[in-house]
């Protein structure tokens, strides 16, 4: 019976820890998000397809060589899907993130008690005089 309320105790805590919330607000987000990329991916289609004679989808495209029916249209529209999503997620995620990292490791913070070490830059006290990694010598701050 003890463990009961220590386990209900830990599941509350699993729950309420910030990266399942955050996770479970990723997946919200993705499946209406991949809604939207489904409508560029469809308007995109519709341009790519304006000087042609498809309607919208590649997807009914196909030859076929004595009794094989190749499907060619469904791989075409599967290619301009992963080259839109992956565009969206380069420029939308990747980018901005990657510029928020160098902006944060380009401008140190100035009550931070660590220092890198100029030997390996792993990140050594301020008043340190020998570096606990690669055990060079260095001067305190």
């Amino acid at each position: 019976m003890a463990d009961k309320p220590k386990a209900l105790s830990e599941f509350k805590d699993f729950v309420l820890q910030g990266n399942v919330i955050d996770l479970a607000v990723a997946v919200v987000i993705a499946t209406f998000f991949g809604a939207v990329v489904k409508d560029v991916v469809g308007l995109i289609l519709s341009l790519i397809a304006i000087p042609g004679k498809t309607s919208q989808s590649f997807s009914t495209l196909s030859f076929t060589i004595g009794h094989g029916v190749f499907h060619y249209g469904q791989l075409i529209d599967d290619v301009i899907t992963f080259v839109v999503v992956a565009a969206v997620v380069f420029f939308l995620v990747v980018r901005p993130v990657r510029t928020l990292v160098a902006r944060r490791q380009a401008n140190p913070d100035p009550e931070s008690a660590d220092r890198s070490c100029p030997e390996c830059l792993s990140d050594i006290p301020k008043a340190a005089t020998r570096c606990r990694f690669c055990t060079a010598e260095v001067q305190p701050v």
